[in-house]
């Protein structure tokens, strides 16, 4: 089913959101068969991973720098939800310290995985500021500057301008 969805989205040319749990490197492998086109038919009217940048995200994203280093290179952002900000999570921020930011985004994942200093309560859309204030400490940038790139990074992602909204 996997692969039928990536392929759909493939022939529609549309981004595809996948959470991966405890299955890292089967996720890269199947992904790297479809969008890239190893001993896959082509899709005539959709670009492929290697022609479009954004291929999809890696939401609420929990697996390894070598994963994330290889979404990356297949077109993927990388989206971090608030366990960035958890006290026992340095590997994940060392991840995001890593990565581009420019390949980067920040969720909610609500009404779960709510950052610190709300851990504990139910989350909610205006608290993903404290997962994009950890996010722009890591890379050394102003909060603002960190927003405006990820904003930036969701609208290519999703061909969409937010000020039009």
């Amino acid at each position: 089913m996997f692969r039928q969805q990536l392929r759909i989205a493939r022939s529609l040319n549309l981004p595809v959101i996948i959470h991966s749990r405890a299955a890292n490197d089967d996720t890269i492998q199947i992904l790297g068969e479809e969008l890239i086109g190893t001993g896959v038919p082509s899709v005539d009217h959709a670009q492929d991973a290697r022609a479009t940048p954004d291929a999809g995200v890696l939401h609420c994203f929990g697996g390894t720098l070598e994963m994330a280093r290889q979404a990356i290179e297949l077109g993927f952002y990388i989206s971090f939800a608030g366990t960035l900000t958890f006290k026992k999570a340095d590997d994940l921020r060392e991840i995001a310290r890593q990565l581009p930011l420019e390949r980067l985004l920040v969720e909610t994942d609500c009404p779960y995985l709510t950052p610190v200093p709300f851990r504990g309560k139910r989350n909610e859309p205006a608290r993903v500021v404290e997962t994009s204030k950890c996010l722009a400490d890591l890379h050394g940038k102003e909060l603002d500057e960190a927003g405006r790139i990820t904003t930036a990074n969701f609208e290519r992602l999703f061909n969409v301008n937010i000020r039009e909204f």
